[in-house]
């Protein structure tokens, strides 16, 4: 009887215990990807975010072309959330940050860009720049942003008499940030 009860807690505990445990998560794949995108190899994910937010676009003159026009991206400003939905930083810019809760932050500049599907902003690699404070960004070395929805210019005319105005447009992106192996 001793044993029997013995193993009945055992096994309860067991089950207790595997039932309270996380599934592990599975590693970031790039193999469907644009080559452009994809991150170094030596390097491995270090945190997956959602970014949910708005990016600002203002109607301006087209560079080096008086009298044309055209919606000029302006800046991001969106929450950075693990993929349970709690916030783990923010997003925004200019410069483009990235900032962990814990205050750490990064910029980053530009390596490509890739197109991803119609109305939604392109798939995008940045080299990170050293971390500014010590926490989660630290030691990031790169930066993809990929599953884009959303983010690309307003479709309504950018023309002389809408000249500076900003327009706000909603967009989401995953952001996954990469550490050397």
């Amino acid at each position: 009887m001793m044993i029997r009860t013995a193993i009945a807690i055992a096994a309860v505990s067991l089950i207790a215990a595997c039932g309270s445990m996380s599934p592990k998560m599975p590693t970031y794949s790039q193999a469907a990807l644009p080559a452009a995108v994809q991150v170094p190899a030596g390097n491995k994910v270090a945190l997956e975010t959602v970014g949910v937010g708005e990016i600002t676009y203002q109607c301006s003159v087209k560079k080096d072309m008086a009298g044309q026009f055209e919606w000029v991206f302006v800046g991001p400003d969106a929450k950075l959330n693990d993929r349970s939905g709690k916030q783990v930083g923010k997003y925004y810019g200019p410069p483009a940050t990235w900032e962990a809760m814990d205050g750490s932050k990064l910029t980053a500049v530009q390596v490509a860009v890739a197109p991803h599907m119609a109305g939604s902003i392109p798939l995008q690699l940045v080299k990170a720049n050293p971390a500014m404070g010590s926490g989660a960004m630290q030691g990031v070395t790169f930066i993809q942003r990929v599953d884009t929805r959303g983010g690309v210019a307003p479709a309504m005319p950018c023309a002389p008499g809408n000249l500076n105005a900003k327009q706000i447009v909603k967009y989401q992106a995953d952001y996954i940030f990469y550490k050397a192996m």
